[in-house]
């Protein structure tokens, strides 16, 4: 009989407890578990005082009440209050601070500012009855003002930090959101500018199509085909004016350059201190004029990055006509040192240009090393 070794199993077992703990770790109910078993150990701290001089509980019932007060903090992002409550019954019964803390916190940290400061003033307000009551607080002769020395810097220390991390979290969803926003605008403006670009060169050869057409019914009048070209002229019209209707133009607005326009940008970047290097195969000039739209877009964006993150270095530029396939490669090294200041940027460009790109049956790669920065850039020609 054969016995398969004790040590892969072993290796797989752990490899698949890394990967669930690994997975679990990074969630929300892990980081509500640890701060549940941290307050919680927290308090054991005093289980001795709180089974001797606070109440009349043995060790093993104060640890089971102190467990369960803790497992409400479970709860704490959907219902905060929950944990509020379990805390100033806490603070009433076993004169215990601790969990009020992370209670407070929780509430500032998940229903936000108004909410966090009626919670704190609502403790105060609370711990304050509960100081005039006979025999609480312990040790017997405690001060007004001592007390409050430690209840007032701990609810509104807890209470603040939580409101902190509630306004973090609103910034950071807002600039999400803004990035999101600019990223989609950015295609938007893309897609109209390609259609633009289709109405531009398409419409421009409908038109020519037209005309032939007609000229072609005129001088076919009198054959057997001069139907037949009419019928042509007219669907050509009608394409054209389909067109028209569905990307509408607003505004004017200046026609995208091609390739001949490439050598401009590289002289613009050079006397911004970003020298280019170009090379350019002679068939790239009879490319169709959307595609040399294309090449100019990717090009002129890839010029930009490099000037906003490697300003100065040198930068590698080609357009080479490879078979039926075009490709458009852009690199450059990177700067040693990370700039002091980060560049401004929205971060929308390299979507703008990749959706350029798509809409031509292409793809686009961005590759980063530590020492060079590479746009790829593949198009059909036809």
């Amino acid at each position: 009989m054969h016995v398969k070794p004790l040590a892969p199993v072993f290796h797989r077992c752990v490899a698949a407890g890394r990967r669930l703990t690994g997975t679990w770790a990074g969630t929300p109910r892990a980081v509500d578990v640890l701060t549940a078993l941290g307050c919680l150990g927290l308090m054991a701290l005093d289980l001795p005082g709180l089974a001797a001089a606070d109440n009349s509980l043995s060790g093993l019932a104060a640890a089971v009440v102190l467990a369960l007060g803790c497992t409400t903090l479970l709860v704490r992002r959907r219902l905060p209050w929950i944990s509020y409550l379990a805390a100033l019954l806490f603070i009433g019964w076993l004169h215990e601070l601790t969990l009020i803390q992370f209670a407070l916190y929780s509430v500032g940290r998940f229903r936000g500012r108004r909410a966090g400061i009626l919670a704190t003033l609502g403790y105060i307000a609370f711990a304050l009855v509960m100081f005039w009551v006979p025999g609480w607080p312990e040790p017997p002769g405690q001060t007004l003002s001592g007390f409050l020395s430690i209840v007032v810097p701990i609810g509104a220390l807890a209470s603040a930090v939580g409101i902190a991390a509630y306004r973090h979290d609103l910034v950071r969803e807002l600039t999400a959101r803004r990035a999101e926003s600019a990223v989609l605008q950015a295609v938007q403006q893309e897609r109209t500018s390609v259609a633009r670009d289709v109405h531009d060169f398409v419409g421009r050869e409908l038109t020519l199509l037209t005309v032939r057409s007609e000229v072609l019914s005129v001088r076919a009048r009198e054959s057997a085909h001069a139907k037949d070209f009419e019928e042509l002229a007219d669907t050509a019209r009608r394409a054209h004016l389909v067109l028209n209707e569905i990307i509408v133009q607003r505004g004017e607005r200046a026609s995208t350059p091609g390739v001949d326009g490439l050598a401009a940008l590289a002289e613009e970047s050079g006397r911004a201190g970003s020298p280019v290097r170009l090379a350019m195969d002679e068939d790239v000039h009879g490319l169709s004029p959307l595609r040399q739209a294309a090449v100019y877009r990717v090009v002129q964006e890839c010029l930009t990055n490099a000037a906003k993150h490697a300003h100065g270095e040198t930068i590698e530029v080609s357009v080479a006509a490879d078979g039926p396939w075009l490709r458009i490669a852009v690199s450059n090294a990177l700067p040693a040192r990370t700039p002091g200041r980060a560049p401004v940027s929205a971060g929308s460009g390299t979507a703008s240009m990749s959706e350029r790109v798509r809409s031509l049956g292409g793809t686009l790669t961005a590759t980063r090393t530590d020492e060079t920065y590479e746009v790829v850039a593949t198009l059909p020609r036809g």
